[in-house]
């Protein structure tokens, strides 16, 4: 038999408002999850996704990112010609910028975790209501932790 407790509650809501706003990222996501737990399999496996899920998760967006080069649609002379922009080179330090900041995200995610709470939150409503794409809490973290170094520096 199966219990609504708060978290499967919680968890239908979030299908409900991944439905209402149309992001199939978050359907799938919450489906995925919810099919876990009424299989009663959360227990295991839900501590391997918390634990290896933003690195299984990155892994896979990293393979998306390489595709082009494996396919032979980006090689050197590409990327050469592509360095010769102004806007690579905007591109190129932006690239530099968001990896620093995510792994300040890990960083705080790792030490201080209830602000995990926050920022899945924060995602959530960005993906459901602005069609946001879900890489928000670890960014969403290297953010809140650069701007907590700040106000830590005016305190």
């Amino acid at each position: 038999m199966i219990f609504l407790t708060s978290s499967l509650l919680f968890l239908l809501l979030l299908l409900i408002v991944g439905i209402f706003a149309k992001n199939s990222s978050l359907i799938v996501a919450v489906g995925f999850l919810l099919i876990i737990k009424v299989m009663g399999l959360g227990d295991k496996i839900f501590p391997i996704l918390q634990t290896k899920g933003i690195n299984i998760g990155i892994t896979i967006i990293t393979i998306a990112v390489l595709v082009p080069i494996a396919t032979g649609a980006i090689g050197f002379k590409e990327l050469g010609e592509a360095l010769k922009s102004p806007y690579a080179w905007i591109a190129l330090a932006s690239g530099i910028a968001v990896a620093i900041i995510a792994k300040n995200g890990v960083t705080l995610l790792a030490s201080d975790p209830h602000i995990t709470a926050a920022l899945v939150f924060g995602t959530v409503l960005a993906v459901a209501l602005f069609n946001g794409v879900a890489v928000g809490p670890l960014i969403g973290a290297g953010i809140a932790y650069i701007a907590m170094r700040f106000f830590d520096l005016f305190q």
